[in-house]
């Protein structure tokens, strides 16, 4: 079983929106596809045979004040609207519906990675609890903590799922797959650092403790888990797609130009997919 892992990243995520793309492009199909945070998003248009849907996302709808800016900060308390983006944007007559029943009806296995805000652990969704223009399981994993209040599913309040879960390979090797593609959205040799989830952390943890603590260290999770998917990879069980760097974005960077260049590289990247599954052929 061939699976792949796409990280997501915030607006870095266009990158795995390109490498997508290719795949739809030259026929290459997966077997079991797990996404986290901007990665779930991806996977459900690769699965839903929607080449070039999520690029209108990154390139165009995130400029737009309703999807995400301070405004929305200011008046809801959470600087995403991710009703807008899995809601109104994705629904079944909005301006960009996901294909549901090719998704739903595709042969792969799907998982998104949420984090819940009460134990700071990772929640693995699957098609099971994603239905038609219900997909809050999309916006609970790519609910960035304090920017945004936590998104609740089924009574359980969850952040991104990049906190507790940010390179689930092992997962997908636990879940059966035998080989795994890990799309990374910044250079492989790029570690995390501390400093960037310190202030979050402390801003949470009195209300969240345990997602706090799990925010605090995902530092280390982060870097563990790269090392973990370069040791598979060296045993050829992993291949590692990431771009050469980062094109000036970070999360949520909004720049056009920088977005667009992410996207070619994910597209010219993807072909190292196909030497890497030649071996099944």
């Amino acid at each position: 079983m061939i699976g792949v892992v796409d990280v997501g990243g915030g607006l870095r995520g266009i990158y795995g929106a390109g490498v997508f793309d290719f795949c739809l492009d030259n026929g290459v199909r997966f077997d079991y596809c797990i996404g986290v945070s901007a990665g779930s998003a991806n996977v459900a248009a690769y699965l839903g045979g929607q080449k070039g849907r999520n690029y209108k996302f990154y390139e165009e709808y995130s400029f737009r004040k309703k999807y995400m800016s301070l405004h929305n900060f200011l008046r809801t308390g959470s600087y995403l609207d991710l009703d807008y983006v899995y809601g109104t944007l994705s629904n079944a007559g909005g301006e960009n519906p996901l294909n549901y029943a090719k998704m739903r009806d595709a042969a792969a296995q799907m998982k998104v990675v949420a984090t819940n805000a009460l134990t700071g652990k990772a929640i693995y969704f699957d098609k099971k609890d994603i239905v038609q223009d219900d997909y809050h399981v999309f916006s609970a994993s790519s609910c960035i903590p304090v920017v945004c209040h936590p998104y609740i599913v089924d009574g359980i309040p969850c952040y991104d799922g990049g906190i507790a879960d940010p390179i689930p390979v092992q997962k997908a090797l636990d879940d059966g797959c035998d080989r795994v593609v890990v799309i990374l959205t910044k250079p492989e040799a790029m570690l995390r650092v501390p400093k960037k989830d310190a202030l979050p952390a402390r801003l949470l943890r009195k209300k969240y403790p345990n997602a706090a603590q799990a925010l605090k260290m995902r530092y280390k999770t982060y870097n563990d888990e790269v090392a973990l998917a370069q040791k598979y990879a060296h045993d050829g069980k992993v291949l590692i797609v990431a771009p050469d760097d980062c094109c000036g974005l970070d999360t949520l960077t909004k720049d056009r130009s920088c977005i667009d260049l992410m996207y070619r590289k994910g597209l010219q990247d993807g072909k190292k997919i196909l030497g890497f599954l030649a071996f099944d052929r």
